[in-house]
């Protein structure tokens, strides 16, 4: 069986990660997958590299709570979700939730629920640096848009 939330330093395949989560589910009617990749450019201002750090067990932990809740909530037969950390380059991939259902409604739902926890919920430390030096970096806050999006599920 393969671990539904992983963090890593390492990239991943979506199309791998899609076929191992419907693998022999007969069931499966609708899969939805969402990509997020670094960006150049952050509310105006050039980003160079993006750090993600967090605690080890705590994160993952927390994502498995999103992860449950979403799957009760949604109908979801699987869900895999990828979280990079380390420094990660402009267009490296760093999040994956993939989910499995037996239609799409459940599964645009899911996924985008489990996108909108994490990017408001699960402890992650972004630092971007900028082309200026590392006297210029900064760190990243969610946004107010993020917490709009989580609103919408209450």
């Amino acid at each position: 069986m393969i671990p539904r939330v992983s963090i890593q330093t390492a990239d991943f395949d979506l199309s791998t990660e899609v076929a191992k989560l419907r693998a022999a589910d007969k069931r499966v009617g609708a899969v939805c997958a969402f990509v997020g990749t670094v960006r150049d450019v952050n509310d105006g201002d050039a980003v160079s590299a993006l750090e993600l750090e967090h605690y080890p067990g705590m994160t993952e932990k927390s994502i498995v709570g999103i992860v449950d809740t979403a799957m009760d909530r949604f109908n979801l037969y699987a869900v895999r979700v990828i979280h990079r950390v380390g420094k990660l380059q402009p267009l490296d991939q760093i999040v994956m939730v993939a989910v499995t259902s037996a239609h799409r409604g459940d599964a645009f739902k899911g996924c985008e629920y489990i996108m909108d926890y994490l990017k408001t919920q699960a402890p992650f430390w972004k630092k971007e640096q900028t082309p200026n030096g590392a006297e210029a970096a900064r760190w990243v806050d969610a946004r107010a848009s993020d917490d709009a999006a989580l609103g919408k599920w209450d």
